[in-house]
C-alpha cells in the first residue's frame, strides 16, 4: 500500500509546501479516478448488455423453431438453436396492456392492477421495474416501439435514457421524402440508431417492442398490413384451416364465450375462407417481417462488436386466436390465448447448453427478475422468478408446479375469470357469471381442452382442490376482486 506522510520537514518553504501537498492530493485523486474507471469498466464487462423483443399476439406454435410447417421465422430459429427456448412459457393476463405492465415491473395483474381504462401505473410499481432498477445501476437504458402502459412522463424518464414509442393506426408512417415506411421497420432503424450512440465501457438495456402481429382494428378490409419486403412471402401457399375448427367445439362453450369479443372478432378476420386465407398471410408476414427486423438489429449488433456480451431475449405479450374454437382475439383461458414463445439466447451459455427446449413453467412475471438478474440484482418485490439457472441445469425440484391467471378488465364483452394452470390441469372459474362457471380440463388425457371435467363427479375431488389453490394464489396476490379495490376509470 503507497504510505504518505504528513509530517514537514522544517526547512520547507509553507508556500513550497502548500504547492507540493496540492499535487500530492491531485495525483492521488488522479489515481483514485483511474483505478475506480478501471473497476467499473470491469464490472460493466462482466454485466452483459440485453436486448429484450416482444411481439404482439403471437403465440408459442408461431415459429419455423416450434415446428410451424408454414411460417418462417430465420432469426429467431438461429436464437433457439444457439440458445434455449422455453416450451411452457405462459402470460398470466392475456391482453396487452396488463401483460406489458406484468413485463416491467414483475407482478401479477392482481398486485399492479394495471390494464386498460384503470390509472396510470403506481410511482412504487415503476420504482421497481427492470428499466428503472437497470438504470439506476449504471445501465443505459433504452425503449422502442409499442409502449402500452400508462406512467406519468416523471416517472418514466427515471426509467429510460432514450424513449422513442410508435403507434399504429396507420401502421405505414410518411417519410419526409415522402415515402412510407412499416413502423416494425422503423421500430428496427430506432433500435439501431440506440445501438450505434452507444458509448464503450456501459452496459445497455434495449427494450423493442414490436406493433405487429397485432391487427389493425380500425381497418375491416386489411386488417394485417404487412411490410412490403416480405410481400413475396406465402404467396402460392394454401394456409390450412385452423385447428379445433368443428363448429361444435363451439356450439359447446357457454353463452357467455359465445357472445364475447372472441366470438364478434372471429366475424371480422375468420368467418369466410376467402378472409381466413387473407388475413391469416398478412398475419404469416407480420410476424416474419418482425423477424426480418431483428435480423438487421443483430446484424448491427455485430457489426459493433457487441454481440458476444449481449443476451437477447424474445417473447411475445399474449397468445392469439386464428380461427380456433371458432375465437378471435386472447383474453380468454384456453392454451391458445395464454401460451407465448420464449427464448433466451445468452453468448456465454456452453455448447453443450445450445439449443436446448426447457419444459419448465415460465412466465411473463419471470421476465423483469431475469433481466435484473444479468445485472446482478435480486429485488425483493418481484413476484416471478429469474430464469437464467434454467438455461444450464435442469429446473430444480422447488420450481413452481403451477400458477395464478387471470383477466380483470373491465369490459361487457370480455368476461372476467381467475384460475391455477398446471403441468396436468387447468382450472379457470368465470366468477361474473350467474351463477360463476367453471371449468377443469386434463391436459394429459385432452390436450385441446375440448371437454370441461368441472361438472363431472368422477374429478369432484380435483376440483376442489384447484378451488383452494386457486383462492390461495388469489389472497398471495391481492385478494377478492372488486371494483372499490380494482378502479377503473372511464367505466362502461
Amino acid at each position: 500500500m503507497l504510505r504518505i506522510s504528513t509530517a514537514q520537514p522544517p526547512s520547507r518553504n509553507p508556500a513550497c509546501s502548500r504547492r507540493a501537498d496540492t499535487a500530492i492530493c491531485l495525483l492521488l485523486v488522479s489515481l483514485w479516478i483511474a483505478l475506480w474507471t478501471l473497476q467499473n469498466n470491469a464490472f460493466a464487462r462482466e454485466r452483459p448488455n440485453v436486448i429484450f423483443f416482444l411481439s404482439d399476439d403471437h403465440r408459442a406454435d408461431l415459429l419455423g423453431c416450434a415446428g410451424h410447417p408454414v411460417l418462417k421465422t430465420p432469426v429467431i430459429d438461429r436464437l433457439a438453436q444457439n440458445g434455449v427456448r422455453f416450451q411452457n412459457m405462459f402470460v398470466t393476463t392475456s391482453i396487452c396492456a396488463a401483460s406489458r405492465a406484468t413485463l416491467f415491473t414483475g407482478m401479477f395483474e392482481r398486485t399492479h392492477k394495471f390494464t386498460f381504462r384503470t390509472p396510470p401505473l403506481a410511482r412504487n410499481l415503476t420504482d421497481v421495474s427492470y428499466p428503472r432498477l437497470l438504470k439506476d445501476a449504471g445501465y443505459r437504458t433504452g425503449f422502442v416501439g409499442k409502449f402500452g402502459v400508462n406512467i406519468p412522463r416523471a416517472e418514466r424518464e427515471k426509467m429510460f435514457d432514450f424513449f422513442s414509442p410508435t403507434n399504429r393506426n396507420p401502421y405505414f408512417k410518411k417519410q419526409p421524402n415522402g415515402r412510407t415506411r412499416h413502423i416494425t421497420e422503423l421500430a428496427g432503424d430506432r433500435a439501431i440508431g440506440f445501438l450505434r450512440a452507444q458509448s464503450s465501457g456501459q452496459p445497455f438495456c434495449l427494450s423493442v417492442s414490436f406493433h405487429a402481429a397485432h391487427a389493425e382494428d380500425s381497418d375491416k378490409v386489411n386488417h394485417f398490413p404487412w411490410p412490403r419486403a416480405v410481400e413475396h412471402l406465402y404467396q402460392q401457399t394454401e394456409l390450412p384451416e385452423p385447428r379445433l375448427s368443428d363448429p361444435q367445439i363451439f356450439a359447446r362453450q357457454p353463452e357467455f364465450l359465445r357472445k364475447s369479443m372472441n366470438r364478434q372478432r372471429w366475424f371480422w378476420r375468420w368467418d369466410t375462407r376467402q378472409k381466413y386465407q387473407r388475413n391469416l398471410r398478412g398475419y404469416y408476414r407480420m410476424i416474419s417481417g418482425l423477424d426480418l427486423v431483428m435480423g438487421r438489429v443483430l446484424d448491427t449488433l455485430s457489426e459493433l462488436g457487441m454481440s458476444d456480451n449481449t443476451v437477447i431475449i424474445f417473447s411475445g405479450d399474449n397468445g392469439y386466436y386464428a380461427g380456433e374454437r371458432g375465437f378471435a382475439g386472447k383474453w380468454s383461458h384456453y392454451e391458445e390465448s395464454l401460451r407465448v414463445p420464449l427464448v433466451i439466447f445468452d453468448p456465454r451459455l456452453e455448447k453443450a447448453q445450445r439449443g436446448k427446449v426447457c419444459q419448465a413453467l415460465a412466465l411473463n412475471v419471470d421476465i423483469a427478475p431475469t433481466i435484473t438478474a444479468l445485472a446482478g440484482l435480486t429485488p425483493s418485490e418481484h413476484q416471478g422468478q429469474s430464469l437464467l439457472p434454467l438455461l444450464s441445469a435442469p429446473a430444480p425440484k422447488s420450481w413452481r408446479q403451477d400458477f395464478f391467471c387471470e383477466h380483470l378488465f373491465d369490459h361487457m364483452a370480455i368476461p372476467k375469470w381467475e384460475g391455477v394452470h398446471e403441468q396436468r390441469w387447468v382450472y379457470a372459474r368465470y366468477f361474473q357469471q350467474q351463477p360463476t362457471f367453471e371449468f377443469l380440463h386434463d391436459l394429459q388425457a385432452d390436450p385441446d381442452q375440448v371437454q370441461n371435467l368441472a361438472t363431472d363427479a368422477n374429478y369432484a375431488a380435483e376440483l376442489t382442490r384447484l378451488q383452494k389453490r386457486c383462492d390461495e394464489l388469489r389472497t398471495r396476490y391481492g385478494g377478492i376482486y372488486t371494483p372499490q379495490n380494482f378502479p377503473t376509470v372511464n367505466r362502461r
